[in-house]
């Protein structure tokens, strides 16, 4: 075939370039000159994807959206700059309702949007959220407001008590739309969009999809326009996934020396249980450590204090359950610790999410013995990402690093500001007859007797092929010691040896917005007891049973029974002698 050259479509191609080139800007988006001012001086250059393709559909403001994408993509921003352009100003009542899961991220949207505010008119924003006086809140919304963020339970409670008018919102913006399913708000979420029947777009936002997301948008939303960013449920691409492979009973050592390695570490230790938190938190603190705990026993007055002092990194490590944890959103995150690999693979791709945020590199831990190994594949396929087995660092290693570190921030140290030229002449004399290499030997010996001491015999705590023998042999065992099906009676119950459960009716089932790892953690939180304990958990619509070692089984009955959730009455009993079979 012959070659030709066309000089006009050469021309044509070459006169486009430029557009294809150029860089998206808020401005390209439609973004108005009263917002860009606010977001230039914030530092905003360029849109993230997320924000690239969700602003120019929300702009239109009557199209039903859904955006997939992990936490610390720029979600806020996508939203909040065209609801800020959308709203009215003039009107002062609620045409915006923003739903979030926890306190911490309400308060959080709520001085974004402030931020990106910044001069535009006289735009109020007000936060409503429980733990915290009602009536005060009340106020604020008599007050006149445009834009009102809440959690849901508070803002069922505004419902009720008629204290806020939902008539004539016109966007409801649903943020960590999973979170709050996984927190059991399904049913809170549904009255709250009942509550907006004016509404002209619902704009929904999540890191994962799960089915219950899809049935809420199949019910309250028409024909959404549906973006994902990355995959769904898959990590972030600035995250370095890691493991250390030991003993079950070296995971504290194991911590111990990964936050020693990492002298500059600012993170969240994640554990199963409120009593796995406050006894990592108190032996750390014994230790001399700058961390704290966070977990349901607090009151919201103490929660408040804790993250406060985490934010002004005042506390090095925060150790937090899930549940706990839910909302948190503190940026500069260098370290996620597993303590222990959770059930669901989800609940890691949440927790993996604090870290890595806003285009900073992260690295997320986990602690595993033998056992979990298949918890692992089940992750790394998720994530379509690898987990880095990496060796546990010995007492020397430990040392080395904390030496260095010590010796780069001796070297940074900033000298302008003090009046040390006054001592000058005094400590001249003092080291007069010591050389410069006992000096800095003294110094090293104040700052790292403690680490000598303690790692001087450390031992080495990476599984070696003989512990993993030894493991599977043990695991056999055990397996060929539980009663198989064909030696249970009629009710299920084993007969001799160590596999005999208890069996444990209780009043909740999937219908109040648990799956099995949440209610896995809901019931351990409120009885303080160990995983271990625990046999197999049958759920339905509105009942589960649970398998339970009997010495354990009075106390867990004992923590539960009588209380309430989410206003209703919780009745647990012994499934054989007083439940429902």
């Amino acid at each position: 075939m012959k070659n030709t050259f066309s000089f006009p479509l050469f021309k044509a191609t070459f006169a486009a370039l430029p557009n294809f080139l150029s860089v998206i800007t808020f401005e390209s988006l439609g973004i108005e000159e009263g917002l860009l001012n606010s977001i230039k001086v914030l530092g905003f250059t360029e849109p993230t994807p997320i924000q690239e393709k969700a602003i120019p559909v929300l702009l239109q403001g009557t199209k039903d959206f859904i955006g997939l994408a992990q936490t610390g993509t720029g979600k806020t921003a996508a939203f909040g700059l065209p609801l800020l352009q959308l709203i009215n100003k003039d009107d002062k009542f609620p045409q915006a309702l923003i739903v979030c899961p926890t306190r911490e991220l309400c308060l959080q949207i709520t001085n974004d949007l402030n931020t990106f505010k910044n001069k535009k008119g006289h735009l109020v924003i007000t936060p409503v959220y429980g733990g915290t006086s009602i009536s005060m809140q009340i106020r604020d919304l008599k007050k006149g407001t445009h834009i009102v963020v809440a959690t849901p339970g508070r803002l069922i409670d505004l419902i009720e008590r008629k204290a806020i008018n939902l008539e004539k919102i016109h966007y409801v913006v649903l943020d960590e739309a999973d979170e709050m399913l996984n927190m059991g708000f399904k049913e809170d979420i549904e009255f709250i969009l009942k509550n907006t029947p004016n509404r002209q777009s619902t704009w929904l936002f999540s890191a994962t999809m799960p089915a219950e997301i899809r049935q809420v948008s199949k019910r309250y939303m028409d024909k959404p326009f549906e973006i994902t960013i990355g995959k769904t449920n898959a990590g972030a691409a600035n995250i370095d996934h890691q493991y250390y492979a030991t003993q079950h009973h070296n995971r504290y050592e194991v911590l111990k020396r990964i936050i020693d390695f990492n002298p500059g570490i600012y993170g969240i230790v994640f554990a199963r249980t409120k009593a796995d938190t406050q006894d990592i938190a108190e032996r750390l603190t014994r230790e001399g450590y700058d961390i704290d705990a966070i977990h349901g026993d607090l009151t919201q007055q103490q929660r408040d204090k804790v993250m406060g002092l985490f934010r002004d990194r005042s506390i090095q490590l925060l150790i937090a359950t899930d549940v706990a944890a839910r909302g948190i959103d503190v940026t500069g995150i260098t370290h996620v610790i597993n303590y222990e690999l959770p059930d669901d693979v989800e609940v890691y791709t949440h927790r993996s999410g604090r870290t890595g945020r806003a285009g900073n590199s992260g690295v997320c831990v986990s602690i595993v013995t033998p056992k979990e190994t298949y918890r692992l594949r089940q992750i790394e396929r998720i994530l379509n990402a690898r987990v880095h087995k990496m060796d546990i660092p010995t007492g020397k290693d430990v040392c080395r690093k904390q030496f260095f570190h010590f010796i780069d921030k001796m070297l940074s140290a900033d000298i302008s500001h003090g009046q040390y030229e006054t001592y000058l002449p005094t400590l001249k004399e003092k080291f007069a007859e010591i050389d410069k290499e006992e000096i800095m030997q003294r110094v090293a010996a104040l700052e790292f007797d403690r680490f000598l001491k303690y790692y001087e015999n450390a031992a080495d705590l990476n599984l070696r092929t003989e512990d993993r023998r030894s493991d599977r042999r043990g695991d056999r065992q055990e397996r060929s010691d539980r009663p198989s099906p064909r030696d249970r009676d009629t009710k299920g119950r084993s007969f001799g040896g160590d596999g005999n459960y208890q069996r444990l009716f209780v009043n909740l089932g999937t219908k109040d917005g648990f799956y099995k790892a949440s209610f896995l953690q809901f019931i351990l939180d409120m009885s303080d007891l160990k995983k271990e304990v625990l046999g197999r958990i049958d759920m339905k619509e509105m009942t589960s049973w649970i398998e339970i070692e009997p010495s354990a089984g009075k106390k867990m009955i004992k923590a539960i029974d009588g209380k309430n959730y989410r206003g209703r009455k919780i009745r647990m009993n012994d499934a054989e002698s007083g439940g429902r079979k």
